[in-house]
């Protein structure tokens, strides 16, 4: 039985609107939707940052708050009309706040990308030095690459992992931290799998007087569930994501003490945003809902059995797993010892219906696999089925031809008997 919220008999293709007045006025768009939906339920969704959300979710996502313009907060909009959207977002502000034990909480983010800009606009100045972790090492686009507006805007100093264990390098951290004196401290990855020590995070920041940002966007949906370590008491903002494991609709979320409130709000509207998506913030509040349940407590826990057991399965297949396994949902794997880089190994598993993405490795240019659990527990996968993943793994990376086709037939089969929506 997939952990999901309420069973629902209609396709995903219908909530949220009337579908059948969108394939009579574009079918073009309404095959594109199907195919998708299709593509979604005969294959494996291992990418790290997915997730299905819950028909309630999609509900609101596709309601008429998606009509109404929203700048500024509730009471303070710049357009009349906002009583009801105002409810929303007080609504989505509480239950995030209550759910993470915050004192504030900003719900209007477009994106964690948006959120972390939001951060960064609240708390820095262009040209002041950020420590955070190097993009080799699992740091994200918004953590100093030149091609993003953190490495243009600030002087970003990364900071790597362990040699031997693939562990953060604490010492390193620490050292960096006194000779460079950063205005802030970013702890949070993209492909990291084990629980940042948050405690040590903020003692390295408060020894050289630099604030904490956490970037929550992984395990945000674990921390819900009591599943990873909560970094609220411990940074001054942290930014996440209203999807993958917390499995709301795309879209980001800050989180920060009283005092900086004002400064954080201000820096997501009218500095880097404009109208807030009130679609989308319902749809965050009812996440935030489901989240608060028992059956999500469950789901989180289950989330990280997975992940542990499908690492020990790639490790005994072969595949060199980083840190030799995980605290989350996220797996991140060299499958050089296979014969074949990160790249050619997701083509492969991608023909063959098992969906994930590519990462970087420390101390080499190779490119490996990285992969969560969050969506096939949603549909109600458990570590026998990990077990029969990891050997799917193998066989796509290795098989070609007729051999090749068969195992996409399985993962097909495999995919049917645990629909991401009841029909």
């Amino acid at each position: 039985m997939p952990v999901t919220a309420a069973p629902d008999t209609a396709r995903i293709s219908h909530h949220g609107g009337d579908f059948d007045a969108l394939r009579r006025q574009d079918p073009e768009i309404a095959e594109v939707i199907l195919g998708e939906e299709q593509r979604q339920s005969d294959s494996l969704q291992l990418i790290a940052a997915e997730n299905f959300t819950s028909p309630a979710v999609l509900a609101a996502l596709g309601s008429p708050l998606a009509n109404k313009y929203a700048e500024g907060y509730p009471g303070a909009r710049h357009h009349g009309g906002c009583e009801l959207v105002d409810t929303a977002e007080r609504i989505a502000v509480q239950r995030a706040t209550a759910l993470f034990g915050a004192e504030h909480a900003n719900v209007q983010s477009h994106s964690g990308s948006s959120a972390v800009l939001a951060a960064y606009a609240a708390l820095l100045r262009p040209g002041d030095t950020v420590l955070a972790m190097g993009l080799p090492y699992g740091g994200h686009l918004t953590h100093g690459s030149p091609a993003n507006f953190s490495g243009r805007w600030f002087d970003f100093v990364g900071y790597g992992v362990e040699a031997e264990t693939g562990v953060i390098d604490y010492d390193q951290v620490r050292a960096l931290a006194r000779q460079h004196r950063p205005k802030a401290v970013v702890c949070g990855s993209i492909s990291y799998p084990r629980h940042p020590d948050y405690a040590l995070f903020r003692e390295i920041a408060d020894e050289v007087g630099a604030y904490l940002i956490a970037d929550a966007a992984h395990p945000m949906g674990l921390i819900a569930g009591g599943a990873a370590p909560n970094p609220v008491p411990y940074a001054d903002v942290v930014c996440a994501t209203t999807h993958k494991v917390l499995r709301g609709p795309r879209g980001g979320m800050i989180l920060c003490g009283s005092e900086l409130a004002e400064r954080i709000d201000r820096a997501v509207f009218p500095f880097t945003q404009g109208g807030a998506q009130m679609h989308t913030i319902a749809a965050k509040a009812v996440a935030f809902g489901e989240a608060a349940t028992p059956a999500f407590t469950t789901y989180a826990h289950r989330v990280v059995a997975n992940a542990r057991a499908l690492a020990e399965e790639l490790a005994d297949e072969g595949f060199a797993v980083l840190t030799g396994g995980t605290d989350t949902h996220l797996i991140s794997a060299d499958p050089a010892p296979l014969g074949v880089d990160g790249r050619i190994a997701r083509g492969r598993l991608a023909a063959a219906g098992l969906v994930l993405d590519t990462c970087a490795l420390p101390y080499g240019d190779g490119r490996g696999i990285r992969l969560g659990t969050a969506a096939v527990t949603t549909q109600g996968m458990g570590e026998t089925e990990m077990s029969r993943i990891a050997s799917l793994f193998t066989a796509a990376i290795r098989e070609e031809g007729e051999e090749a086709r068969k195992i996409r037939t399985d993962v097909r089969e495999m995919a049917g008997r645990f629909p991401p929506y009841q029909r």
